[in-house]
């Protein structure tokens, strides 16, 4: 890495224009020791103490920066503050925030420690967070006023929880981040981890049981370089600087934006809509000068809808193929080709496009990434011939790989066949290496760009005194992709008012962005000999979705 002021950080792979060529000549890097803490702000702090990291857009517009020094002296002073109530090597940490200052602090503080932290998005109600905060046993919550009352209401739940932590709100029992902070001093030790040592829990949502917690090791961070450097068309270069609407709970901002653009120094844009509005996307990149950014597909479709413009070097999306038609207007209206990629919450970036390198082909989600082995595999678990439709499948081994499902041993067996990791995703490979998805291999939904599995949903429903049994499916949406949709049996009569009141339910108990956006009430549902609900049967009774 090169020093002094205005540095760019090495990238692992370098643009020969020939993929082929960068595929067969990449290695991954195999450090001893590996701390993401350490490769996102420490390591920066020593070289460059004064680099701006992170610039702060305030629900209230008020625009703050912060240096990597900033970040390094306050994520430190954090951990010392964690670790004196308790928090340590191994233990959980939930951050229930949006896009701020505090949940970097958050994320370094826990890796600082050899803690594991857990993202939490901040639409989850309380029976959401009830699960994933119960299975994955935190010790620690750091949230804000805006949904401490979710955390302080099921708190008794929570037999593992010993400190709720606010970065605004004080309240009995709870301790105010940044009171805490202040009285720590502005040094810690790092934690001697490895490329395996736990650093985090995301939670997926699978279509039976309950969500599952995929448990990632440091080195999630050095797997997901490659991709992020090709989909950016080579990012960094001078005058890079990095925004996305999406939220860090998620593998999409946490692991595609805010970790890449400080482990790069390319300065992070944090801002987080309430609501996404595609005029304030494009009025934000245009102010803040953003050249870079993620957008996920409902994102982009609704800026369709905007007259604006902005001029940008390269934008990645995920979570579905794009079609010719969007992929010409991000040309004329974002100034670049937008690079399609793809990949899980288990196993990230893993397929993608790089204009820099090669040309996108419509209605793909380009080639497997550097360093990422891909196959299609048949019912029988092997590998198909070129041209043939099976489940799409990765090798073992690449470092965005998750280490196991959080307590599930047996779940984590079932996601692998052989030396692959099963995707649930159906598509085939071209002669040219373009991998193209066709269809869920079982029944989670894609909505708005997040995967929603229908069981949390159903058990939701259930709980209701008027339904006797629920299930959930997706139905196409021309602009979310899919929306929910729930069928109902009912355990006597049901009106207009009865489905507002579940979808009610669903929203506050769970999240809104799961919450059915059309419940039919059905006398029976298909059911298998052994008991278990058909959900294919019922797309088509569902149709399209209306408006």
């Amino acid at each position: 890495m090169q020093k002094g002021q205005g540095m760019i950080a090495d990238r692992l792979v370098e643009n020969t224009r020939d993929w082929a060529a960068m595929r067969a000549a990449f290695k991954w890097p195999t450090p001893a020791r590996y701390n993401i803490a350490e490769q996102i702000c420490e390591r920066w702090a020593r070289a460059e103490p004064d680099r701006v990291a992170l610039i702060y857009i305030r629900p209230d517009g008020e625009r703050r920066s912060y240096t990597y020094i900033q970040l390094s002296r306050a994520s430190s002073r954090l951990a010392n503050a964690l670790a004196a109530h308790g928090l340590g090597r191994g233990d959980r940490c939930a951050v229930l925030l949006p896009q701020t200052p505090e949940t970097i602090l958050t994320h370094l503080a826990c890796y600082k420690l050899g803690a594991v932290a857990v993202p939490l998005f901040t639409l989850f109600g309380e029976d959401g967070l009830r699960y994933r905060l119960q299975n994955s046993g935190a010790k620690t919550v750091v949230t804000d006023g805006a949904n401490l009352h979710k955390v302080l209401n099921i708190r008794e739940d929570l037999p593992a929880l010993e400190a709720v932590y606010s970065i605004d709100q004080r309240e009995s029992g709870v301790r105010g981040f940044w009171q805490e902070l202040g009285k720590a001093k502005d040094t810690c030790e790092m934690a001697d981890t490895t490329l395996n040592d736990p650093a985090f829990i995301s939670y997926t949502s699978g279509t039976t049981g309950p969500p599952k917690g995929a448990l990632h090791g440091h080195k999630v961070l050095l797997g997901h370089l490659p991709g992020v450097e090709t989909h950016h068309n080579f990012l960094p270069q001078a005058g890079d600087k990095l925004w996305t609407p999406a939220d860090w709970a998620w593998m999409g901002g946490l692991t595609n934006v805010m970790m890449p653009a400080l482990n790069y120094g390319v300065p992070l844009v944090a801002h987080r809509m309430a609501k996404f509005d595609p005029d304030e996307a494009f009025a934000l990149m245009a102010r803040e000068g953003i050249r870079n950014t993620f957008l996920p597909p409902t994102a982009l479709k609704l800026m369709r809808q905007s007259r604006a413009s902005v001029a940008l070097r390269s934008v990645g999306s995920g979570g579905e193929a794009l079609g010719a038609e969007l992929l010409e207007w991000g040309r004329e209206k974002l100034g670049t080709t937008i690079n399609e990629f793809y990949g899980q919450t288990e196993c990230n970036l893993v397929l993608g496009n790089c204009m820099a390198a090669f040309a996108p082909r419509a209605g793909s989600t380009g080639k497997a990434t550097i360093g990422a082995e891909l196959t299609i595999l048949g019912v029988d678990g092997q590998p198909l011939p070129i041209g043939e439709t099976g489940e799409i499948a990765v090798k073992r081994g690449i470092p965005q790989m998750f280490l196991e499902y959080w307590q599930q041993p047996e779940k984590t067996a079932e996601k692998f066949v052989g030396d692959w990791m099963l995707t649930g995703d159906v598509g085939c490979q071209d002669e040219d290496g373009y991998f193209h998805f066709s269809a869920r291999a079982d029944d989670v939904i894609t909505s708005s760009g997040y995967r929603i599995g229908p069981s949390e949903i159903e058990d939701c429903l259930v709980g209701h005194e008027a339904v006797a049994m629920a299930a959930v499916i997706g139905v196409p949406d021309p602009v979310r992709t899919e929306i929910v949709k729930a069928f109902v049996v009912l355990n006597g009569a049901g009106d207009e008012a009865l489905k507002r009141e579940l979808i009610l339910r669903v929203r506050e108990k769970i999240s809104p962005h799961v919450a059915p956006r059309e419940v039919e009430f059905i006398k029976a549902l298909p059911m298998t000999a052994t008991g278990k609900i058909m959900r294919r049967e019922l797309k088509p009774k569902a149709g399209t979705a209306r408006d």
